[in-house]
């Protein structure tokens, strides 16, 4: 069989089961949620090996970053997905005497989920848990450049699930491609724009609903009132993290030129202590994904602007935490979302400019701002257009399961976490429940009475 061919059986023994109703039942869902959270206890050993084989991430990051995760997403899901799932009662207005109204919590059916190679394991796995909560089939495609995480979420999933209900396709954009070509009923997609693009425009040939996850140049804004040595510490931390390579890291640094030599200070200092020559050879640094994810970042590097760092070895892919200052806005620098561990720093003087500079990288997927003043807070939240972000935080917005997590515009459409991650993959079918016991006569009879009867009602 040609992989078309494959991926259409697949699809179809998947859009069967569904047909057949085994996912509609709560209790159905529940069971299967609790198979998948102990597959994942069994094989923790194994996931965390892999991801260090993979991306070189100690057990604390992986733990942090993926699993925990992972579980923490499972708990809120877990509890309340019979809640979500139960027919929600709406008002009724007048006009509409003896019916009820009701939304109706509908699965999707087959749906597909593509994740990324940065964190492999979370942002394949967590899509997949709002999935199956909302009462889906699902197709997992892994990314190809994180082989040894794909082939244990592929072992966890086949001795957990049969594959007409919850199946894993390992391969390249070519495998990809073949599924985007079946008939689906939902795609969530983590990844870069260039790919979202193709995605989006393969969806729009059969119009299938699709959650884009994407990217962006995110900044981090310091404000002349702000805390710089807690904005210096949350900063280095949430940029280096796996290496850079965050869709939500800060990927530059706005700062108040008033603040600019005593914050440059205070970035190596943590830089150097959370993410030295020393603290690296004590525990895993992650590598870069490629020789030409090295290549392309190198790129990115001018000597003559590196404060700290700027050391790679392609070989290896490793890139040391580098900090570049006095960077210009047309540098290379800041053409494209870096991803990796190279963090520009640009001073201003006006809080208009950071307006200007930011709306000409439009909608990163998350801002960063770092103040004491509540008008500078109000200012930059209502003027600027981006997925989401903290004040005086990085990273952590995208870890409650209480705050839906998604880009706007160019980073992305469509949101998850908790209960978002139950709406993404559920569509709210509203149903008006007429009565039969009698008919108004209102709507069969177009005369003057019923027009100022109508316009009593509705003006």
């Amino acid at each position: 069989m040609s992989m078309e061919e494959i991926m259409k059986d697949l699809i179809e023994r998947q859009r069967k089961f569904f047909y057949d109703g085994h996912t509609r039942d709560i209790a159905f869902r529940k069971t299967q949620m609790l198979k998948l959270k102990k597959a994942v206890q069994h094989h923790e050993d194994e996931i965390k090996t892999a991801l260090k084989k993979d991306l070189n991430k100690g057990d604390f990051e992986a733990y942090l970053t993926e699993v925990g995760f992972f579980y923490s997403e499972w708990k809120d899901l877990y509890k309340n997905m019979a809640y979500w799932a139960s027919p929600q009662k709406q008002k009724t207005p007048v006009t509409h005497m003896g019916s009820k109204s009701y939304i109706n919590k509908d699965p999707y059916g087959v749906t597909l989920v593509i994740g990324p190679w940065n964190y492999p394991f979370q942002l394949l796995m967590t899509p997949l848990l709002g999935a199956i909560a909302a009462g889906n089939t699902v197709v997992l495609k892994p990314s190809e450049y994180t082989p040894y995480t794909s082939m244990v979420i592929r072992d966890i999933i086949a001795s957990t699930f049969p594959e007409e209900y919850i199946a894993v396709v390992e391969g390249d954009a070519d495998t990809a491609k073949a599924l985007l070509d079946q008939k689906l009923d939902y795609i969530f997609f983590t990844g870069s724009r260039e790919t979202g693009r193709k995605v989006m425009a393969k969806a729009a040939e059969t119009l299938t609903p699709v959650t884009l996850e994407l990217g962006g140049k995110n900044p981090a804004v310091v404000t002349e009132e702000a805390n710089l040595k807690l904005a210096a510490k949350r900063i280095v931390w949430g940029k280096f993290l796996n290496a850079g390579q965050t869709c939500v890291a800060p990927d530059y640094i706005l700062i108040h030129e008033s603040n600019r030599r005593q914050f440059m200070k205070l970035l190596v200092q943590y830089t150097k202590k959370y993410f030295g020559p020393e603290v690296r050879g004590k525990r895993s640094y992650p590598k870069i994904i490629s020789e030409s994810h090295v290549d392309r970042l190198a790129g990115m590097l001018d000597k003559n602007k590196v404060l700290y760092g700027g050391g790679y070895d392609r070989d290896s892919r490793k890139m040391e935490p580098t900090i570049m200052i006095d960077v210009q806005l047309d540098d290379m620098v800041m053409e494209d979302e870096i991803f990796g561990p190279i963090l520009p720093i640009i001073s201003y003087q006006y809080e208009s400019e950071v307006l200007d500079i930011v709306r000409e990288r439009r909608n990163p997927l998350a801002l960063y701002l770092f103040t004491e003043s509540s008008e500078s807070e109000e200012m930059i939240i209502n003027n600027l257009s981006f997925g989401g972000g903290c004040i005086n935080d990085t990273i952590m917005h995208i870890t409650t399961p209480y705050l839906p997590f998604g880009g706007v515009g160019e980073s992305g459409h469509g949101a998850y976490h908790g209960k978002d991650s139950f709406d993404t993959f559920t569509h709210k079918k509203s149903i008006l429940d007429q009565t039969t016991r009698f008919d108004l006569p209102i709507r069969y009879n177009p005369s003057p009475g019923t027009m100022k009867t109508l316009r009593s009602i509705w003006e």
